[in-house]
């Protein structure tokens, strides 16, 4: 349960003050004693209630769910381990030095459509002795004008 039977005193003193300020005035003392201790009673008995089920609501998940218990730990900690692919880069050391030894043509290479081809972008020029007509014609067709 949560708590002591402490708080059920305090549960039942607080019933008993109640009951005094609402019947000071209008019972006499032995009927106001009477019905204070009445109170104290009920509000003690009523606190075991109220105890019960602050408990049920308070009790921690784990608790609730034993069968998670297993689980717990999941997810916790990050594994950065990464697989050995050393064979396979051996692997592809070799093939890459057979290959050098060979040495394909460009023909080979141009036929070759589903292996691997570098990237041979064309050597950008540039013209020193250009006509300024020839630039604006340039610009206006790059700018879309």
């Amino acid at each position: 349960m949560f708590g002591t039977w402490r708080w059920n005193v305090v549960f039942g003193v607080f019933g008993t003050v109640l009951t005094v300020a609402f019947s000071i005035g209008n019972n006499p003392i032995s009927v106001m004693l009477l019905r204070s201790m009445y109170a104290f009673i009920a509000f003690f008995v009523l606190a075991y209630g109220v105890r019960a089920i602050l408990a049920y609501i308070l009790q921690p998940p784990a608790l609730i769910n034993a069968e998670f218990e297993d689980e717990e730990g999941k997810g916790s900690q990050l594994d950065l381990k990464t697989p050995d692919e050393s064979e396979d880069i051996n692997q592809l050391l070799k093939s890459q030095i057979q290959e050098g030894a060979s040495k394909p043509s460009i023909e080979t290479q141009k036929n070759d459509v589903s292996g691997f081809r570098p990237l041979n972008p064309p050597q950008l020029l540039t013209t020193k002795n250009t006509q300024p007509e020839e630039l604006v014609k340039a610009v206006r067709h790059l700018t879309g004008e």
